[in-house]
């Protein structure tokens, strides 16, 4: 994985920027944790043991002041706090196509011959 530096922190790929670099309020989805390397280290083994898996929604809620750090991030049903440095090597897509969470249904129809009807509205 090749990191470049971006405006908004260190960026893997377009789009993608590293976990440590967040404000509060933001949400994405993990892409990818570690330095792609091939080896686990104890660090990222532990992050991945905590849920920060590929495919995760995740949310910053809080930071200290001053400094920013800890942090305080949701993944999945989890909240725990980090260190900027222990995020470092979580990489997220901070634009991601979140579903809609009312399936789409089909329009209301009535059978032949019955009448729907709502306050105001006869269907």
């Amino acid at each position: 994985m090749d990191a470049v530096a971006a405006p908004g922190g260190v960026a893997l790929d377009p789009g993608y920027i590293s976990l440590s670099a967040l404000s509060p309020g933001t949400k994405g989805v993990i892409v990818s944790v570690g330095a792609g390397t091939g080896s686990l280290t104890p660090l990222v083994r532990r992050l991945l043991e905590f849920g920060f898996c590929s495919g995760e929604h995740i949310e910053i809620i809080a930071e200290a002041r001053p400094g920013r750090d800890p942090f305080v991030v949701r993944v999945g049903n989890t909240t725990l706090a980090l260190r900027r440095s222990e995020a470092e090597s979580i990489w997220v897509d901070t634009k991601p196509q979140f579903p809609s969470s009312r399936p789409p249904y089909p329009p209301l129809e009535a059978p032949k011959g019955v009448e729907i009807s709502r306050p105001g509205k006869v269907l």
